[in-house]
């Protein structure tokens, strides 16, 4: 699916996600990643979002500087983030969503267009 919004090309634009896999500005990538407005990186996860403990929620937002939003693509479904583990946002003042992977880039993607300092962690479908 086509999820191509007009952006500067300076942005990292998630053009596509399919099973496995998601197309990035051109550049394909086949493993969990972190897009930010202005690069990609490789996700080091060993478990699905929805099995993360306070650690994995800690060491996520240790990798955000500058963002607003965070947003977590987990897969086929978003899951309910307990309030402690959402606290960890909050007390550095970054929103926290979770839903599945498509919406996820979609989301990210609009939220670009409109200038906005988001992040997009997203796991394979």
């Amino acid at each position: 699916m086509d999820v191509t919004p007009l952006i500067s090309s300076d942005r990292q634009v998630i053009q596509s996600y399919k099973q496995g896999q998601f197309k990035v500005s051109g550049q394909v990538y086949d493993s969990p990643v972190l897009v930010y407005p202005d690069r990609v990186e490789a996700w080091d996860v060993s478990v699905m979002p929805a099995d993360f403990s306070k650690d994995e929620f800690s060491r996520l937002f240790s990798k955000l500087e500058n963002i607003d939003v965070c947003l977590i693509g987990a897969g086929q479904q978003g899951f309910f983030v307990l309030p402690e583990y959402r606290t960890i946002f909050q007390q550095g003042h970054v929103g926290l969503d979770v839903m599945d992977t498509g919406a996820a880039c979609r989301t990210y993607n609009v939220l670009l267009a409109e200038g906005r300092r988001v992040v997009a962690a997203l796991w394979p479908l």
